[in-house]
């Protein structure tokens, strides 16, 4: 090939637009790059030396890909036709179909002594061979950049009309600009009613006037250096961070452990395209009001990062401004954030001092008025059904019903409250601060202020047992009602976060464990879930809602093990659908169990011993020793009569570990009765008093788990 053919250069593509999703612009010009790429590659315009940098700012999406060929090297290609039966006519000669196959391939200068005849394992077809020209790159850009457009994760698309005052376009934002270069030549191409040039635009305030891109390898440097301009959004993120950091050191403060500070950090780093760090005050006086509430203002309103104290990580009364200015005298940006902030934590601090002139417990009847579902009744009919659930449990579990009854009766009690109207994000967490206020039991405001928390994370203990048992009933409550109207998840939608209540519910369980809670005390799920379902007036839930609901629990469990646990044991465990709090103590049981000598021999016998029961349920009946017939029949129904109360036993108090262990030791008389007994004998009595030693070895050994999806 041609030393022209074969040059290569950095390529450049830029979109300008308008102020495009923060939420989504990381992904978005990751997308952007990777469309373009992925496209120069399909067509070998790439080499192996090809390095891709996505950029993106608010105003932009790009790429800078280098080593980018001109013209890909000419590519053997082999084209499948049509079967050689279709193909020639009755004269052995080209038939019409395939005369304008080949024409509509661009083929049609070939002849028949140019085709290949291979065969598939079928019949045999006509191939076409031959070398295809390599790809131009100016040939190539416009598709490139229409693929990269549509395959953007765009989470709304806009409709906006181009300057012809005619056409419409759909995209994210309006484009304004469109840079390719190629070194420094301009390639043409066009989209979303722009063409190719070399001009973009800086910084919206700091940048004059319009920036003509040298070449490709230039962009980055004239846009930091003339534009003001940081077009790498990772640059920009670690650039926050640091300075953000600096800040703190400085102020001797702390940004908090919260996981909204590296989402906030995400955010911010798609609002700005030259990142700089300013320290803002309040009056200490709004301190007064719960920190949640200034905080959420500070964040979700202002995209502040509020400080704490990095001793009590208490809230002080200063916060960072990540600005998109960088100036020598920032007083004016500092007093402007300043001046923003002042009317929302003014309003903060009257929500909260109106809030707690009426106690919690008052607002409960006004539920009446809010709606939890229109097939489910209203938020009050709830709190009703959370107060059953929540005292049930009490009494299963030897907790005080009159505290989980009044933690049930005041979940919902803020809802109505102005600071969660204005600050949903705060429901229980207000609900708890003004049960505070009230007076109301420690276990109780403990538990509305977690009680909306995605899982439990410690062991239940006596000081949180309330809180544990107001997050089990409610997560039971959502599950089967709004699952028994129809509302269960499909696919990715799950708009009542069903999959999460399922995983909330299960860490109830296992925490409950950890607490000791189980072991004088008994919790069935399918008994909760049922005593749940109850509580709701008849006809309104399907008649199937429980099984499917604990099937959906226990996949739920299933999707969560299999990513840390080996995959056959966890299906050995669940698909007997143990407790949900013995799961974890039975997977290790079987983990102990799969690596004993007896393991693949008595999983592969239980395997096959399920496969003769699933044929016979029907015929099998008592076991009757005097039928016996082989010495082998003997031995194994001495054996399982020595070591199944042992293993019961030990499976009573749950020590799985030991209870498969016992029964480890049937290896021998079990290997022994298949290779000496014909278990489906002639006679049907003897035939089935054997199938009926079997299922006795079968219940035995599966009490822990389905051994034979061990094998």
């Amino acid at each position: 090939m041609s030393e022209q053919i074969m040059s290569t250069r950095s390529l450049l593509v830029e979109l300008q637009t308008e102020e495009l999703p923060p939420k989504a612009l990381e992904k978005m010009g990751q997308a952007f790059a990777e469309g373009i790429a992925n496209v120069l590659r399909e067509r070998h315009l790439l080499t192996e030396h090809s390095q891709i940098t996505d950029y993106a700012t608010p105003r932009r999406l790009a790429v800078h890909i280098s080593h980018v060929i001109e013209q890909a090297a000419d590519q053997a290609f082999s084209e499948k036709l049509m079967p050689t039966k279709v193909g020639l006519d009755a004269d052995g000669n080209m038939s019409q179909p395939l005369l304008k196959r080949l024409e509509g391939k661009g083929l049609g200068h070939l002849g028949l002594a140019d085709l290949e005849i291979k065969s598939d394992g079928k019949q045999d077809y006509f191939y076409a061979n031959g070398m295809a020209t390599g790809a131009r790159l100016a040939d190539v850009m416009n598709e490139a950049i229409d693929y990269a457009v549509t395959q953007l994760p765009i989470p709304k698309v806009m409709r906006y009309q181009l300057n012809d005052g005619v056409t419409s376009v759909r995209f994210v934002r309006p484009a304004h600009g469109l840079i390719v270069l190629w070194g420094d030549e301009v390639l043409p191409a066009q989209t979303l009613g722009l063409s190719s040039d070399r001009i973009t635009l800086g910084h919206r305030f700091m940048c004059d006037a319009p920036l003509s891109i040298q070449s490709a390898d230039s962009y980055v440097t004239q846009l930091e250096q003339d534009g003001w301009v940081i077009p790498s959004f990772d640059k920009r993120r670690a650039l926050i961070s640091q300075q953000l950091n600096d800040a703190c050191a400085t102020y001797q403060a702390s940004l908090g452990t919260d996981p909204e500070v590296p989402e906030l950090l995400e955010e911010v780093t798609a609002l700005v395209e030259h990142p700089t760090i300013y320290k803002g005050e309040f009056d200490p006086v709004f301190l007064e009001v719960p920190s949640e509430c200034l905080i959420l203002t500070m964040r979700l309103n202002q995209r502040y990062f509020p400080l704490f104290d990095p001793k009590t990580n208490a809230l002080t009364h200063q916060f960072l401004i990540v600005s998109n200015m960088q100036v020598e005298d920032p007083s004016h940006i500092i007093e402007g954030n300043q001046r923003v902030i002042l009317p929302r934590l003014a309003d903060a601090r009257f929500f909260f001092e109106t809030d707690r002139k009426q106690h919690l417990a008052d607002r409960v009847d006004s539920l009446e008025n809010s709606v939890y579902h229109n097939k489910l009744g209203s938020q009050r009919v709830r709190v009703e059904r959370l107060r059953r659930l929540a005292t049930y449990l009490a009494d299963q579990l030897g907790a005080d019903r009159t505290l989980a009854d009044r933690a049930a009766l005041l979940a919902k009690a803020d809802l109505n409250t102005l600071m969660v109207g204005e600050f949903p994000e705060l429901q229980g967490i207000m609900g708890a601060y003004y049960a505070q206020a009230d007076g109301e039991a420690a276990q109780v405001v403990h538990a509305l202020k977690h009680q909306y928390e995605h899982r439990l994370h410690q062991p239940v203990t006596t000081d949180s047992i309330t809180a544990a048992l107001l997050f089990l009933a409610e997560r039971a409550e959502t599950l089967v009602g709004i699952w028994g109207i129809g509302l269960a998840p499909t696919g990715e939608r799950d708009p009542y976060a069903l999959r999460r209540a399922a995983l909330g519910l299960i860490s109830a369980f296992e925490q409950l464990n950890h607490g000791g809670y189980f072991k004088e005390h008994a919790l069935d799920l399918r008994q909760l879930l049922e005593y749940s379902a109850a509580g709701f007036e008849a006809g309104v839930l399907a008649d199937s809602t429980i099984d499917e609901v604990i099937n959906f629990i226990y996949e739920r469990y299933r999707n969560q093990l299999i990513q840390h646990a080996d995959r056959k044991v966890v299906e050995a465990v669940l698909a007997i659908q143990p407790p949900l709090q013995q799961v974890s103590e039975r997977i290790q049981a079987c983990l102990n169990f799969a690596q004993r000598p007896e393991a693949d021999s008595l999983a592969a016998a239980n395997k096959r011993i399920s496969n003769l029961l699933q044929r016979h349920t029907d015929t099998i009946g008592a076991l009757d020793p005097s039928l016996f017939v082989e010495p082998a029949e003997h031995a194994l129904a001495a054996t399982l009569s020595d070591l199944t109360p042992k293993a019961q036993q030990q499976f009573i108090q749950g020590d799985f570990t030991s209870s498969l262990a016992t029964l480890a030791a049937a290896k021998e008389p079990v290997d022994q009765f298949f290779n000496d007994v014909m278990v489906m004998a002639e006679d049907p009595a003897v035939r089935n008093n054997r199938l009926a030693l079997l299922k006795q070895l079968h219940s035995a050994m599966n009490q822990v788990a389905d051994l034979s999806l061990l094998a």
